[in-house]
C-alpha cells in the first residue's frame, strides 16, 4: 500500500507508525506501522511528518505518524538569563535544540554536555520525542549548514547574509 500524501491530522486512523525526528524527515520508503503493515511511502518532496499528522493511503485510509522516545538530554540554567546564554552556545554549534520555557533537550553528545556542565547547566539523560527547534533555513528542519535553496521558491524571500563570526565549528562557510 502506498501513501502518497501527508494530512495535519489524523482521522479515524487504522494504523499508526512510531518514527524517530530523523526518521520524520522523508519523502519516500517503506515504513513498517506498529501494527506490522508495510507502507510505501511516496509523497511529491521531502517533508516534515509531524506527530499527530497522518499519512493518507491509496484506498484512504489513514495511518497516524507519532514521534517515537528518544535519549536525550535535558539542560537546565540558574535561571532565564543563563538558559538563554546556554542557547546561544549551542546555537553557535548549530545543533539541533528544543527550546521549552525552563530547559532545552538535545541529543545526547558527551562533548557538549561537558561543555554545559561547565558552563553551569545541569544536565540529565532523558528518554521522550524530540521536537527541536526549525532553521531558518530548513523551513521547519535544521540539516548540517547548507545554504541551498530551492529554485522554485520566493526569490524574495531570501535575504542575503554573510558569516563573519571568528571560531572554527568544523566546516565551512564558503
Amino acid at each position: 500500500m502506498r501513501a502518497t500524501r501527508l494530512t495535519p491530522a489524523a482521522v479515524a486512523p487504522t494504523a499508526s507508525v512510531t518514527l524517530s525526528h530523523d526518521e520524520r524527515y522523508r519523502r519516500r520508503g517503506l515504513l513498517t506501522t506498529d501494527q506490522g503493515e508495510e507502507v510505501l511511502l511516496d509523497l511529491p518532496e521531502a517533508t516534515e511528518l509531524p506527530d499527530g499528522g497522518a499519512l493518507v493511503l491509496e484506498d484512504g485510509r489513514h495511518v497516524l505518524i507519532r514521534a517515537a522516545p528518544e535519549v536525550l538530554c535535558e539542560v537546565r540554567g540558574t535561571d532565564p538569563h543563563h538558559l538563554l546564554r546556554l542557547c546561544w552556545h549551542l546555537g553557535n554549534r548549530h545543533l539541533p535544540v528544543a527550546v521549552g520555557t525552563d530547559r532545552l533537550l538535545i541529543r545526547h553528545d558527551h562533548v557538549i554536555e561537558d561543555m554545559l556542565t561547565r558552563l553551569g547547566a545541569t544536565v540529565r539523560p532523558v528518554t521522550e520525542p524530540f521536537h527541536p527547534e526549525g532553521g531558518a533555513y530548513g523551513h521547519g528542519r535544521t540539516h548540517g549548514h547548507s545554504h541551498a535553496h530551492d529554485p522554485h521558491a520566493d526569490p524574495n524571500a531570501h535575504i542575503p547574509h554573510r558569516h563573519g563570526h571568528g571560531h572554527d565549528h568544523g566546516h565551512d562557510h564558503e
